[in-house]
């Protein structure tokens, strides 16, 4: 995924009607961080790949995995 744009990321938190600031706070993160996730060009952990998961109400496979 690396270097790839996290669309279904950013859709889901959009959909979810929140910021990146938003979505970062509930993260543990930073604003930054969730920008450059979203923008593929962060590797994010699997421990924060699950919170934002759980953030979002979606699955790993919806957000990160093909």
């Amino acid at each position: 995924m690396e270097g790839e744009k996290n669309l279904r990321m950013k859709t889901a938190r959009m959909e979810a009607g929140l910021s990146q600031s938003d979505l970062a706070e509930r993260v543990g993160a930073t604003r930054q961080t969730i920008g450059l996730i979203e923008a593929g060009r962060y590797n994010p952990s699997l421990k924060l790949c699950r919170a934002i998961c759980l953030a979002l109400g979606k699955t790993l496979n919806d957000l990160f995995w093909d």
